[in-house]
């Protein structure tokens, strides 16, 4: 199920020049939010992302919930991807969209390169 969280760090992501590839891709091994392309003066790479909602920051950081199980996860079903799609040959990337809601007011954070 899409949470709204995920349409906002996709349109976030859009207006800063990536390209939305495909949403909730889901394989035995787990789900990545957004599958995305960076096209960069150098080629093209595929992004990964993984989006992460929070009210507030009483508890933690949206980004410091992606565990290193998680990351895992992520890694894998990655890989099935790449498979599936014959996309040995491409660039890739793990990316996080942190999004917290204080004051009434969405706050995103991006961070490329999160983990690999």
């Amino acid at each position: 199920m899409r949470h709204w969280s995920e349409s906002l760090a996709a349109c976030y992501l859009r207006s800063r020049g990536l390209r939305l590839l495909q949403q909730n891709y889901q394989c035995r091994w787990g789900e990545i939010d957004l599958i995305m392309e960076d096209k960069t003066a150098s080629g093209s790479v595929l992004v990964f992302v993984e989006v992460r909602y929070r009210k507030n920051v009483r508890y933690g950081t949206p980004e410091e919930t992606v565990s290193k199980s998680k990351q895992k996860r992520i890694l894998a079903t990655a890989s099935h991807y790449f498979q599936k799609h014959s996309l040995e040959d491409r660039a890739m990337r793990f990316d996080v969209v942190a999004i917290t809601w204080p004051n009434y007011a969405p706050s995103v954070t991006w961070i490329p390169e999160a983990f690999s």
